[in-house]
């Protein structure tokens, strides 16, 4: 009887990207700060394979004003998190979120009467 050695364990990619506790905690401060502002209204959030995405909306029954999202395979080329317009156009990319998040807080800044 032959015994083969067992296979080691390989790492394995997870079955779908998530935003961790930090990263939605960075989205939600500005998402909050949005709200109060009665810019956005609501949001959601989907976890596939390779990307998350957290979406933003201004009504429940429109498309997306924005969309946060993480790629992690992009990290060495393009930079993991993006924000992506309603018509598809990438607003800022890049490895930092608070620094890509950046491109949304310049929404918040009014000029004041």
């Amino acid at each position: 009887m032959t015994v083969q050695p067992p296979i080691p364990f390989a790492p394995q990619s997870p079955e779908q990207v998530s935003f961790d506790r930090h990263e939605l905690g960075q989205i939600l401060t500005l998402y909050g700060r949005m709200v109060a502002l009665g810019e956005w209204r609501d949001y959601g959030i989907s976890h596939l394979r390779d990307m998350a995405v957290f979406s933003i909306f201004r009504r429940t029954a429109e498309n997306p004003l924005y969309r946060i999202e993480k790629r992690p395979k992009l990290r060495a080329r393009q930079g993991t998190y993006a924000v992506v317009a309603m018509d598809g156009q990438i607003l800022r990319r890049g490895q930092d979120l608070a620094q890509v998040l950046r491109v949304l807080e310049r929404k918040l800044i009014r000029p004041v009467d």
